[in-house]
């Protein structure tokens, strides 16, 4: 039988970019793709599963509640709808078409307004809000978030991402207290981070995961939080959630993840360390390359290679090489953020010793011209 990759004439993915979107994500566990299959082969009562899967993730998290949405990024469209419908159940059905008076504008830091492969803005628009940017592309505090509060605002919205500017910016609790100050939810999207307890302990009232990035289950999302904002976000599969369902497959698939995650030691920032030691050692003996380790720029327990290319001595531009290394039939992706500073990071957590030396020998290839 032919693979996946010669019957669809795809190609072989060295992912050294880390758990990204646009690469699939993650690789479920064995345990998460039973789990995943079992789902698949029965039926359920879909409202019922909904509720007692939140019930039992709620219980393991000790929060308040929890509900499982689509992906993180349907979670912020679906919290941001709860702040504004809470339960109107006409507004529910409305939502976009409805000129009723009510508050719909969404707060957060200008320097959290991002593209993270779809715009933030977007999603806070798809749940019916109005972007009120506060601070500026590179500051945010506690007090100009409160100077931008009026009777229109519906919630505060916090994103806790590498893709956000992280200079001079509030924290998550000061988000909190201004929130509580004035009586407004805070939404925290936290799509890539692991502690699933963090924010809501900080006073967030709904924070929103990725279950497909540091839970490695399938594609799915997460949210925590208080009541009543679980059971408004809830509502949301009988209005814009109907287009962002979420199957019993990945219901079932995300609870087990996220039991496991809780439950199982991960490799820590000290052992990437170790693992990629060797690796940064053969690439320094490149002329022309330099690598060191770095750590998580939001803050993560996670540490990766970053490879600095001199481009005059190698006589090729970095995007040049990143494009070589994306031809043939195995290719290879990085954390390429610093690339127009001749810089690429390696995330090695879903990199096995083999392809760290093969992504070796191919710099190689492309820096000395197959030497």
């Amino acid at each position: 039988m032919a693979s996946l990759y010669e019957k669809y004439q795809l190609r072989q993915v060295i992912n050294a970019a880390g758990r990204m979107t646009a690469l699939g994500v993650s690789t479920p566990s064995d345990d998460v793709i039973a789990q995943i299959t079992l789902g698949l082969k029965h039926y359920f009562e879909m409202d019922d599963l909904v509720d007692k899967t939140g019930d039992y993730i709620a219980k393991l998290l000790s929060v308040e509640s929890a509900v499982i949405v689509s992906c993180a990024s349907a979670g912020i469209a679906q919290s941001v709808a709860a702040a504004i419908i809470k339960d109107d159940n006409d507004l529910l059905l409305n939502l976009h078409n409805s000129d009723k008076s009510v508050p719909r504008e969404i707060i957060l830091p200008k320097g959290h307004n991002v593209n993270f492969g779809a715009p933030v803005e977007t999603m806070i628009t798809l749940g019916g809000g109005n972007v009120i940017e506060a601070g500026f592309a590179n500051e945010c505090s506690a007090t100009q978030i409160a100077n931008k509060i009026t009777p229109q605002t519906a919630a505060i919205l916090y994103i806790k991402s590498h893709h956000t500017v992280q200079k001079s910016m509030l924290t998550v609790a000061d988000a909190a207290h201004v929130a509580q100050a004035h009586n407004l939810p805070l939404i925290v999207d936290a799509a890539a981070e692991e502690d699933l307890t963090l924010y809501y302990q900080q006073g967030a009232d709904l924070v929103i995961y990725s279950g497909a990035k540091a839970l490695e289950g399938p594609t799915s999302g997460l949210v925590i939080g208080k009541q009543p904002y679980i059971g408004w976000v809830k509502r949301q599969r009988h209005g814009i959630g109907r287009a962002m369902k979420i199957g019993k497959e990945g219901i079932l698939g995300l609870t087990l993840a996220i039991e496991k995650h809780l439950n199982e030691a991960k490799e820590t920032g000290e052992e990437m360390v170790a693992r990629m030691t060797p690796f940064i050692e053969r690439l320094n003996r490149i002329t022309g390359v330099s690598a060191k380790v770095i750590w998580d720029s939001a803050g993560r327990n996670i540490a990766r290679t970053e490879i600095t290319f001199d481009e005059q001595l190698i006589g090729k531009n970095t995007f040049e090489i990143l494009a070589r290394l994306r031809q043939g039939n195995t290719v290879i992706y990085f954390r390429e953020y610093k690339a127009n500073e001749g810089k690429i990071e390696v995330d090695i957590r879903s990199v096995t010793s083999v392809q760290l030396n093969t992504i070796a020998t191919e710099i190689r290839r492309m820096v000395m011209g197959g030497k």
